[in-house]
C-alpha cells in the first residue's frame, strides 16, 4: 500500500536534506512522539505504531526513512525538485501489504497528514 502528501512549500533538495534527519523526526511529525537514541543516520524512536529503529538515508531530491525491524516494512519519503512537481515537497509512504486492516490504514493517513502539517509548518 502507498499513500501521498503534497506539501505546498518550496525548498532545495540539499536544504530538505539538512533539515530533516532522525534527531529532527518528532519536530516535524507529531505521529513520531519522541527520539528514544540516535548516532548518525540510524536511531530508535517512539511512534504511534510503538518503539522502532529507524534509518535515514539520502536520495535523489530528499531523503527516505526506513523502520527495518518493522513486519510492514514501513519507509517514507520526503523529496522535492521532481517531476510532476518540481516546486512541491512530496512526502511518500509505503508498507509491503496490499491490503491491512482499517484501522491501522487510517494511521498511516494520518502519519503522512502529520508530515504535511509539520513540513507546511517548519519550512
Amino acid at each position: 500500500m502507498e499513500f501521498f502528501a503534497v506539501v505546498n512549500k518550496h525548498i532545495e533538495a540539499s536544504a530538505l536534506q539538512e533539515r530533516l534527519n532522525i534527531a529532527s523526526l518528532p519536530k516535524f511529525c507529531a505521529s513520531i512522539s519522541r527520539l528514544l537514541a540516535h548516532e548518525n543516520n540510524r536511531g530508535e524512536i517512539y511512534c504511534v505504531w510503538g518503539q522502532f529503529i529507524v534509518q535515514r538515508e539520502l536520495i535523489s531530491g530528499g531523503v527516505r526513512f526506513t523502520l527495518p525491524n518493522c513486519l510492514n516494512t514501513l519507509a517514507w519519503t520526503v523529496t522535492t525538485g521532481l517531476p510532476p512537481t518540481p516546486e512541491k515537497i512530496i512526502v511518500h509512504c509505503t508498507i509491503n501489504r496490499r491490503e491491512q486492516d482499517a484501522e491501522f490504514v487510517e494511521t498511516l493517513h494520518g502519519f503522512v497528514e502529520d508530515w504535511r502539517r509539520g513540513l507546511e509548518a517548519l519550512l
